[in-house]
Parts: structure tokens; sequence; C-alpha cells
């Protein structure tokens, strides 16, 4: 039997797109966290992207261990060296393609430059199927000038995660609670999604009696996710009857203009200071695209790509430079906020991973390898300057490895891991 893909499942008066028939598996399961069995605050994470890469000679410290000198922009954060690890020779094995690499920044998908490349789950919505509905939101997926095509979060069946662009809708969902009518009415559209799905499940099991086993199987994955999907849709009724929490924070306003760079970025991290600190979520990803920018700073007059191949010239390396630093300086306030705000007697910098880097070690000649990376916070015994080979890199998954397991999650390989991270112990 020929079954087209192009095929829909309908019914009272709703049509769903039969799926690819490729691998799925439940992408949403509740889980107790460390943080539920414990008197211990919750511990979170925030990996930040900056996809244009890092001037390595302004970076990367000569020595390694703790007594490491602090270079131009590790200037910028030297209040924190004491809770900062500064990685070194470390890359995603057989993660290439250049520019393309920022798809596979936090999933450590091999070769995201190559035809037919299909991206695997992503550190944060990896951390974030994991901890399971006991925050409102799982997961922020933030970005700043991201294109369409651009973005660094993915579920487990591989599919991009939408971007919260917008600071100002953000805050709303978090804080405003809506008039109990409007309430009423988003939990009713709920129960017709619910609905829905109850349908096409039905409608897929009669189909399956159709086709082959191997599609029989593809498909029970199908069922599924569908019945994630409705679990998903139930948990999300259960939270819109769930006040919301308050803030003394005024609502942010949205920012157009992708030349206001550091503006944007600034009003994203304190959003994502605001999700942490009523916890409305335990996990943040944020994408700042610098491609095509002209930055409103003081000294810069070329958008950031055409600069990042400088061939040496010191025009282009001095806007590099200014650039870059704003960006460490706004890195140094969201820390600088986090460590003010405490939960449990200890500031929320301590029990919050805060993951820093770029996807290319050189972005003038597009290398993927020695990737400039920096962990801050997160409640470990930070190493200083971890430094590994430069031409036989360490597998930088294992960061992500150790990562998941200081947010008490029992899971022991993530990606292309190897292991835990060499060096890096928990405080």
């Amino acid at each position: 039997m020929s079954l087209s893909r192009r095929k829909f499942l309908r019914g009272a008066g709703i049509a769903l797109s039969l799926p690819m028939l490729d691998a799925m598996v439940p992408a949403f399961r509740r889980k107790a966290s460390a943080a539920e069995t414990s008197s211990n605050p919750p511990r979170r994470m925030i990996a930040i992207q900056s996809n244009m890469g890092i001037l390595s000679q302004h970076f990367f410290p000569t020595a390694t261990g703790s007594d490491f000198e602090l270079t131009a922009y590790l200037d910028i954060l030297k209040d924190f060296k004491s809770k900062m690890t500064v990685l070194s020779g470390v890359s995603h094995p057989d993660v290439d393609g250049a520019h393309e690499a920022e798809r596979s920044f936090l999933s450590a998908a091999p070769h995201p430059g190559g035809a037919g490349f299909k991206n695997s789950i992503s550190l944060d919505q990896f951390a974030a199927e994991q901890l399971g509905p006991i925050t409102r939101f799982p997961s922020f997926v933030l970005d700043v000038n991201a294109e369409s095509t651009q973005g660094m979060a993915f579920s487990r069946s591989g599919v991009k995660v939408p971007a919260e662009k917008s600071p100002a809708k953000l805050y709303a969902k978090m804080f405003l609670q809506g008039k109990p009518s409007e309430v009423e009415a988003r939990i009713a559209d709920l129960g017709r999604g619910r609905s829905s799905l109850d349908f096409v499940s039905d409608d897929a099991k009669r189909l399956a009696k159709t086709v082959g086993a191997a599609d029989q199987a593809r498909l029970d994955q199908y069922y599924s996710a569908v019945r994630d999907l409705e679990r998903q849709l139930e948990l999300a009724q259960e939270w819109e009857r769930k006040p919301k929490p308050t803030t003394t924070a005024p609502a942010p306003t949205d920012i157009s203009e992708n030349k206001k760079l550091i503006d944007k970025i600034r009003l994203m991290l304190d959003v994502a200071r605001l999700g942490f600190e009523s916890d409305s979520t335990r996990v943040v990803s944020l994408f700042i695209n610098t491609f095509s920018v002209v930055a409103d700073l003081p000294g810069v007059k070329d958008e950031t790509h055409s600069i990042t191949h400088h061939g040496g010239r010191k025009e282009a390396l001095d806007q590099l430079f200014i650039i870059e630093s704003a960006q460490f300086k706004v890195l140094s306030e969201f820390l600088t906020g986090l460590n003010t705000i405490h939960e449990g007697g200890e500031p929320l910098f301590d029990r919050t991973m805060v993951l820093y880097g770029a996807p290319m070690g050189n972005a003038a000649s597009h290398d993927n390898k020695n990737l400039p990376m920096l962990l801050l916070g997160g409640g470990f015994k930070h190493a200083g300057h971890l430094s590994f080979d430069n031409t036989k890199n360490y597998p930088l998954p294992n960061l992500y490895l150790s990562m998941l397991q200081r947010m008490g999650l029992p899971i022991d390989k993530f990606a292309t891991s190897t292991g835990t991270m060499r060096g890096l112990d928990f405080a």
C-alpha cells in the first residue's frame, strides 16, 4: 500500500497533517526534581549564545587554574572571578558548518551544514523535559535579532522551538492575570484543543490498521506525541487557574530597532532574571544574532559580520572589541542582579548556572573548534581556567552533562558526552 505524506486526518471540523513517520518519543513527562524532594531552593540554568564569535585574544587567559590573569573581557566580570570557569580547547565533536554550527550549540548534533541534517534535543529543552511541569513555563526560549531560520532550542524530534522576541509579552505572560472571564475563555480554548486531539488519536489508530509493521511502530510513537500534547494542554489548564506571581518591577517597553543591540539584550536578561526570581521557569536560553547588525555604539560604523573578517585590520578589530565588551558589560549587570537576590539564604546567582559562549572559535576563518566558553555561578567548585588540547579538543557535551546533573537530574549521558566535565566539581 502506498501512503502519501500529504494525507490528512479529518473530522469534527479540524484537520491535522499526518506527521513524517520519523522516530518520535514523548517530549514531556512528569518527574519530581531534586528541588521538590529537599529543603534546598531549586537550581536553574541559562544558556546564552552570541553567534558571531568572541575575539580569543581578549577572552582566553594564558595561565591555567584559579590564579589565571583576567583578560580584557574577563576583567569586566572580575567581581565573579572566584565563581567562574573559563574553558579552552573544547568543542562539539563532528559539529562543523561554520555559521550553521549555531543550530547545534546546545544540541551537539553533528554536521549541521550537511544535506539532510536533522537536529536533536537541545540542552535547555532536555532539562525542561526532565524537570517536568514544576513551573508555569517549562522554559523560556528567547532571542535578540534572530532571523526566522535561526535558533538553538530544539525539541526531541529536532524541531526548532519558537522563540519569544518581545520582553513585554513575556512579562505579561508571567505577571498579568487577566479578568476571570478571559481566564475561563482561555481554559475553554484549551479544552477544545484537547477534544480535537482526542479525535485525531482515534482516526490515527484506524489508519494504523492499513499500514505495514514499520509504519505501525512509527505511528505508535506518534500516538505518544499526541498523548504528550494532551497532557501539556491538561497541565496548561491547571496553571491557568493558579494565581500568577506579583512583581514590583515595571513592565518593559519593547525595542524594535536591531541596532539597539545592547539595550535589547539587557531587556531580555532582565525578564529572564524575573522569570527565575518568580520561579516562573527554571530553564532559559537566549540566542543573540549580531550577523548583519550595525550596533548603535560609539565607534561602531560597520555591520558585525563584515568586520569579523577583519584580516588583522585595526579598525575592524577595534569595532569588534567595542561590540563584544558591551555584551560582557550587560552580562555583568545580569550576574550582579542575580547576586543581589536571595533565596533560601543564598544568592540566586549561586543557584543559577550561567553558560555563555559562541559556536565559532575563530569567526574570521569560520572555525568551529576551540570555542570560547564560560560557566558562572550555579553551585560549582569553579576551576578558574580549564585548558584542554587545542588540537584534539575536549568534548563540550561533557560540560552539559555536568550542568544537567547539577540540576539534580539522574542523567549519565547527553548528546556526544563521554562523561562529566573533567576538573569541574560540585560545591
